[in-house]
């Protein structure tokens, strides 16, 4: 049996911020991180948006568990995209 790399810098829900690029180490689903929900049982998750297709068609968002989640890169300030207007209601809320 091979040795075991462990990496103890895990992301938690207060260390990752909106807007980092990211990706799930089960997967390999990559985007950006467009929402986190925080449970009461634990089950923590953040939501993914990735890039188009390659026909340039939208692609929906996808909720992982943190723990599964690893940073890539700093993808997009918040501030970037930030609005005056806040939206209403996201069919895309994760279930627990």
């Amino acid at each position: 049996m091979g040795k075991i790399n462990i990496n103890l810098n895990f992301i938690t829900m207060s260390t990752i911020r909106l807007g980092v690029r990211a990706k799930d180490k089960i997967t390999g689903f990559t985007g950006i991180v467009m929402g986190k929900a925080e449970w009461l049982t634990g089950c923590d998750q953040v939501a993914l948006k990735p890039p188009v297709s390659s026909d340039g068609s939208m692609r929906d968002a996808s909720w992982f568990d943190i723990g599964a989640v690893e940073y890539i890169d700093e993808g997009i300030n918040a501030k970037e995209v930030a609005s005056n207007k806040p939206g209403g209601p996201n069919k895309d809320v994760p279930i627990c």
